[in-house]
């Protein structure tokens, strides 16, 4: 009888809790704000009683605000808190506490790909090449990039001893250095092709791009630069104030630089020009692909609109989405979508059609290094024509539908069939590829045996590459390796050209196969001015079919 009253018990108590949950909850779904707050207080409260794992409030707290956060279904809108608060900072700055040298991981060490100008470790005697095998005294073998670069970076004034391994000296050597604080130039020096074309790219718009890029112009002028291409692929964007700033560089006063609609107070406004542009008869070439987002897509959008470049390369990413930064703490933020990006001429820079996954690539475009070729494009020809038709203000046709259609759409080389069955067969070799590369050139930087930046890669080299990739396990038919030799021989090039004779030299080989560059060049060595330059670009695209 005892344990009959005892199940009734239980299944009262169970109805009155069950039952008031559904009470309160169909009073809250058709009340008003105050009742769903309730709602949620009786739910937290449960919750936090009942729910058979132990969880404080606190934990409570961020998983419901964390959760509020994904139900907007905007990747974009995160709470920042810890190392992605401070990666944030990092980013949009260019400033962090360091050595200076960009890192990689070759053949499972870390190793270094080039030291920054003016820091630590170019003052040491870092070289490109170096393998660092120890941090303070703690072997490095097998770290990620993430570790090597939590280790490194530290304090500014705090000391650190790292071991490294030079080809070419049988003992290792030990660096004692002080961290210092390390600025990240948005814009790396230029390079001045002949002709006086001058290049010159913007690697991620942060709080100094505008006053890197007018000063680097300056010094490429300076040099006898008569024209420019502007090179933003791979911009992930970053500061509204600064993409504006960029393009005010190129425009003239009271124009419109982009204009952003939101639901807030102050969300709904136009970015217009300050002052007259320093350098109006500098003909302008900007080049862009899918990787171009934001703050850059603001940039090309309103040189393009204005008449003030002309933009070649595949379209853009389509990231048209305003976020704000509200500090909500020591360490902590909220980036919240608050508007959305229109050009001059009125195109939404969003690309309504891009997936959530899509969406979150561009965070890590900035760090994009693909070693077997260029992706397949997103957008066909046919398909660009059937976006929504805009003009600029001389009257030119652009086009909408999210992101930035270039005027002469050039796209980078696929992989051939050949390529591609190469790419299958390497499958998870695709470390030890890389690792072979930077092998074959760090050999060839100790033995002197390439003593010009334009050497050709030898069938002895590329049989090389070959014998040391079975080495290491892969299982490649001597056919699909055969397929795939202009792309090993091109790779290969790039690799032998950074580590023998420095990144310039493997940018100028790779502005040689980079078939949106030399149509950049290719016009720019006819124009005389902006006007002309506008001109040729009308001449060398199709006719356009008359809108249905």
């Amino acid at each position: 009888m005892r344990q009959r009253w005892g199940v009734i018990g239980l299944v009262a108590m169970i109805s009155f809790l069950s039952g008031g949950w559904l009470l309160q909850r169909g009073v809250a779904g058709a009340g008003n704000v105050y009742q769903q707050a309730r709602l949620f207080d009786d739910v937290l409260g449960h919750v936090s009683a009942y729910y058979v794992d132990s969880l404080g409030e606190t934990d409570l707290y961020q998983k419901a605000t964390e959760g509020m956060l994904e139900q907007l279904q905007d990747p974009y809108s995160v709470l920042l808190t810890g190392d992605d608060y401070r990666a944030l900072t990092e980013q949009t700055s260019g400033n962090y506490a360091g050595l200076g040298i960009q890192i990689d991981v070759r053949d499972g060490w870390i190793t270094v790909v080039a030291p920054l100008p003016e820091t630590p470790a170019e003052r040491a005697g870092v070289q490109t090449g170096d393998q660092i095998i120890e941090v303070d005294g703690k072997s490095t073998e097998g770290w990620k990039n993430d570790e090597a670069v939590k280790a490194l970076r530290g304090q500014a004034g705090s000391k650190i001893t790292i071991t490294v391994r030079r080809s070419g000296i049988p003992e290792p050597i030990k660096y004692t250095l002080t961290r210092a604080q390390i600025h990240i130039r948005s814009v790396p020096a230029g390079t001045l092709f002949d002709a006086g074309v001058g290049y010159i790219s913007l690697n991620q718009v942060s709080e100094t791009s505008a006053a890197e890029l007018r000063q680097e112009i300056g010094t490429m002028m300076g040099k006898g630069m008569k024209s420019l291409i502007l090179d933003l692929r791979l911009n992930p964007g970053g500061l509204l104030d600064q993409g504006v700033e960029v393009a005010d560089l190129f425009l003239d006063s009271k124009q419109e630089i982009v204009s952003t609609r939101g639901r807030a107070r102050g969300a709904t406004k136009r970015f217009l020009d300050d002052a007259r542009q320093t350098w109006p008869a500098l003909p302008i070439v900007v080049l862009v692909n899918d990787g171009t987002a934001s703050a850059a897509e603001i940039i090309a959008g309103a040189l393009q609109d204005h008449d003030r470049a002309v933009v070649v390369g595949s379209p853009t990413f389509g990231k048209g989405l305003v976020q704000t930064l509200f500090p909500l703490g020591e360490g902590v933020a909220l980036k919240l979508t608050t508007a959305r990006w229109f050009t001059p001429s009125g195109r939404t820079i969003q690309r309504e059609a891009k997936s959530e996954e899509e969406q979150a690539e561009v965070a890590a475009l900035e760090s994009s290094d693909t070693v077997l070729g260029a992706p397949e494009q997103e957008n066909t020809d046919s398909a660009l024509k059937e976006r929504p038709i805009f003009h600029t203000d001389a009257g030119r046709e652009v086009r909408g539908g999210g992101g930035i259609v270039p005027d002469i759409v050039v796209r980078p080389d696929t992989l051939s069939e050949g390529e591609r069955e190469f790419a299958k067969e390497l499958g998870g070799k695709l470390p030890q590829y890389r690792d072979v590369l930077t092998s074959i050139a760090l050999e060839a930087k100790t033995s002197r045996s390439v003593t010009s930046e334009s050497f050709k890669v030898t069938p002895e080299m590329r049989q090389d590459v070959y014998g040391r990739l079975k080495a290491k396990g892969a299982t490649l038919t001597p056919a699909t390796f055969q397929a795939a030799g202009k792309l090993i021989d091109e790779q290969l090039g790039y690799e032998v050209a950074r580590y023998v004779f420095g990144r310039p030299a493997e940018f100028r080989r790779r502005a040689a196969d980079d078939k949106p560059m030399q149509e950049a060049i290719g016009l720019l060595r006819k124009a005389q001015s902006p006007k002309e330059l506008l001109s040729l670009a009308a001449a060398s695209q199709p006719e356009s079919p008359a809108p249905n």
